[in-house]
């Protein structure tokens, strides 16, 4: 059990990498930026079709990985995975500005120059920034917007997850094994996170254009 526990907690960190990727180089816009029709609308924020494709290719990559010649993308519902993943995000946005969260430039500029992709030899190196941004058609303006948006989303799920602890009776039963305890704690925080995020979808108008993906 502990195996499988561990498992799930490593593949929807992996979804929530993969969907926050999307948001940075494929967009996240407001309902009113243009005249296409988006798949779904959010409160004031629409998933497009264009983001929601390119995210549906990355996850079934990832369940391509897992399930290898098992892999059924019906029978795993992907498209409906995909647009659910996506619809939480921008709830967790909506709760995250809500709640007063916000991202400092200086903790804005750390993520950034900190990130290994845009780094030579350990050093943060604004050639490659920019160079990377160019091919994949961004301005620093954009990315830097998406940027914020994701710690945002870290910080609100961080948030959620320091709320929750293990019970006196569940440490008894793990007693000394370190391992069992992080894997149940990891669990039990993404069942509240689930929780949380069922708990925002009831309060924010969310319209879905479903029949865009049939």
């Amino acid at each position: 059990m502990l195996k499988l526990m561990r498992k799930h907690a490593k593949y929807f960190y992996v979804l929530f990498v993969v969907v926050i990727l999307s948001f940075i180089f494929w967009g996240v816009g407001r309902i009113d930026e243009n005249n296409a029709v988006p798949l779904a609308e959010v409160g004031e924020w629409k998933i497009t079709l264009e983001e929601y494709w390119r995210t549906y290719d990355r996850i079934a990559d990832l369940y391509r990985e897992i399930y290898k010649e098992k892999f059924d993308e019906e029978k795993l519902n992907l498209k409906d995975k995909v647009l659910n993943l996506l619809i939480e995000e921008r709830v967790l946005l909506i709760a995250a500005a809500e709640a007063g969260i916000t991202v400092s430039d200086e903790e804005l500029e750390d993520a950034i120059t900190h990130d290994p992709a845009f780094t030579r030899d350990g050093v943060f190196s604004k050639e490659i920034y920019l160079r990377t941004l160019e091919l994949n058609r961004l301005t620093p303006r954009y990315y830097e917007e998406a940027k914020r948006r994701e710690l945002m989303l870290k910080k609100i799920k961080n948030l959620v997850y320091a709320s929750v602890d293990l019970s006196p009776s569940e440490l008894k039963s793990i007693k000394d094994d370190e391992t069992a305890r992080e894997t149940f704690l990891e669990a039990k925080r993404e069942a509240a996170l689930r929780s949380f995020v069922e708990g925002l979808k009831k309060q924010v108008r969310i319209k879905v254009n479903k029949d865009l993906i049939s």
